[in-house]
């Protein structure tokens, strides 16, 4: 038996054919799909607190069931009291299975658990078919103990689609579930 995450299935079976028919596209090819999903966590208080790069290490790997890595800044910044090679945040790439997993589990679980939620801002496209999103805390994701929290931590979620523009990769993402604030 072979495994093939749910929104993958999704994509295959109605997502490419709605797109064809919305886009009017003559080949299976030209539909955008779903690249990559890089999360980012900038950990403020590392540059005092070692332990907390850790915490957000093992953090974010528990939430996106992948080894994540540590960021460290680039150059000096002496009003933040930052050196160049010091550790500032966490991230990690997601693809393939693992990706249309973590989509799911953001969908259905996470984004539900904000707080006075009323949909993703639809602001977040970069003219090039990506779409960028803010999460505030940590603790929406069911995998975080809310007892072990220390620190909210907020995180940057990016979904590269091979979309030429933002409408088509709108189209796509809405396709998918995401629920989106302003309906175009």
């Amino acid at each position: 038996m072979d495994y093939k995450p749910r929104l993958k299935e999704k994509y295959d079976k109605e997502i490419v054919a709605a797109l064809t028919q919305q886009f009017q596209y003559k080949n299976k090819m030209q539909v955008p799909r779903l690249v990559k999903i890089s999360i980012n966590q900038g950990v403020s208080g590392a540059i005092t607190d070692k332990k907390m790069i850790e915490t957000g290490i093992e953090e974010m790997s528990m939430i996106s069931g992948q080894k994540s890595v540590m960021t460290k800044s680039k150059k000096d910044i002496s009003n933040f009291k930052l050196r160049k090679g010091m550790p500032i945040g966490v991230r990690v790439t997601l693809r393939n299975e693992r990706m249309y997993e973590f989509l799911d589990r953001l969908i259905s679980v996470a984004i539900p658990r904000i707080r006075d939620f009323r949909g993703i801002n639809d602001k977040g496209f970069d003219g090039k078919g990506n779409f960028s999103f803010g999460v505030t805390e940590q603790i929406i994701f069911p995998e975080i103990n809310i007892d072990k929290v220390s620190k909210m931590n907020g995180m940057n979620i990016t979904l590269v689609t091979s979309a030429p523009n933002d409408q088509e990769a709108y189209a796509l993402l809405k396709e998918f579930g995401l629920p989106f604030k302003n309906q175009k």
